[in-house]
């Protein structure tokens, strides 16, 4: 299982900064006075998300804010059997087991070719 891990783009990142600390000001200046410890609260999660978006916008790395995970296939992209070549050696082993006769093997053969 392969894992890619993401963050978000500097744009939405530099607008998450601004809104951040327009909200440090407002929990600094209109909510700690008005409401007490609920405005410390605002104010400190306004400023977790202030820091957050300012790593991500002047970091090279930034902080990755989520995980995809990509379950792996039996084979490899590069190393699967196309379908076109199950049906040809499907159709081999139909002809070696007795199953089909020469021509029937050689018609059906030429169809699958001509499907490409």
């Amino acid at each position: 299982m392969r894992r890619i891990h993401y963050r978000p783009g500097k744009a939405p990142s530099a607008m998450g900064l601004v809104m951040g600390v327009i909200f440090v000001c407002i929990g600094l200046f209109v909510v700690i006075p008005a409401a007490g410890p609920f405005g410390i609260l605002w104010t400190i999660m306004a400023l977790a998300i202030t820091i957050f978006n300012g790593i991500n916008v002047f970091s090279k790395n930034g902080v990755t804010t989520g995980e995809i995970q990509i379950e792996e296939e039996p084979y490899g992209f590069e190393t699967a059997p196309s379908h076109t070549e199950a049906r040809l050696t499907e159709l081999k082993n139909l002809y070696d087991r007795g199953l089909i006769t020469r021509e029937e093997y050689e018609a059906k053969r030429a169809e699958i070719l001509k499907d490409l």
